[in-house]
């Protein structure tokens, strides 16, 4: 298959990492199909992108929206030939002020959403012999941060799954990889130093000081370096990347 002929299915793709993500396969020739909860936001994100790329309204939390999302994408003749599962929230608090409501909630959007995805897309990839499955994890599944137990614990789970996935996918054309990018210049970042300039009154510009403090080369990541990395582990001749975690985060994690 052609890789210009690939389709290419993004979740959170109306913002952020999906978007810069959804701008790059375009660019390069793939059929595109952005997915997401918001549908303001995705028409906003299509009337950015070429002609031809296209949205679905899907849940990634709900396995019923999710289903009716993947029935129709195969009613399309659009089932995808790569899966890139973006979507994803972070929330903040120490643990003992974590609620279960808000620990669910991380554990659904960041790993379950992944994981019916995949689940999903899979007979499709090993029927024709090719398939990609890349999901963005974080740095945070590579290590700790304080006050992140929840998002944490989803993003090591999504690459655990993500290692058990390209086991079971071995031989089969298919792989699954994860790429962990740093504190990277999204939504979610800026209302994580919205809520760091809230509870401690210090500026901006010291709560990203802060957050980029790890990160030796002292900056937010781009989001166009993350969607170059999902481009490379797409690329047919990445046949031989399985169940790799790769770190986009300025030499934070090594």
């Amino acid at each position: 298959m052609a890789q210009e002929s690939r389709r290419v299915f993004i979740t959170g793709g109306g913002s952020g990492i999906g978007l810069a993500t959804a701008k790059v396969f375009a660019t390069q020739g793939f059929q595109v199909v952005l997915a997401g909860r918001d549908g303001d936001r995705l028409a906003s994100a299509l009337a950015d992108l070429p002609a031809g790329t296209s949205a679905v309204p899907m849940d990634v939390t709900d396995e019923a929206s999710v289903a009716r999302a993947f029935d129709g994408l195969a009613a399309d003749d659009l089932m995808p030939d790569i899966l890139i599962n973006n979507a994803g929230a972070a929330k903040t608090a120490p643990l003992h002020r974590t609620s279960l409501g808000d620990w669910n909630a991380m554990l659904a959007v960041n790993l379950t959403g992944a994981f019916l995805c995949a689940r999903a897309a899979v007979p499709h990839m090993k029927a024709q012999g090719f398939g990609r499955i890349i999901t963005v994890a974080s740095t945070a599944g590579l290590k700790g941060y304080a006050y992140t137990a929840a998002y944490s614990a989803a993003k090591h789970g999504v690459i655990g799954m993500t290692r058990s996935l390209a086991l079971e996918l071995a031989g089969s054309g298919v792989t699954a990889n994860a790429v962990c990018p740093g504190f990277t210049d999204t939504d979610i970042v800026s209302s994580s130093v919205s809520n760091i300039v809230e509870k401690t009154g210090r500026s901006a510009e010291d709560a990203v000081r802060e957050l980029t403090k790890h990160n030796p080369e002292g900056r937010l990541i781009r989001p166009e370096e993350v969607a170059d990395a999902i481009l490379w582990l797409a690329r047919s001749e990445s046949a031989s990347l399985n169940g790799q975690a790769i770190a986009v985060a300025g030499g934070e994690v090594m």
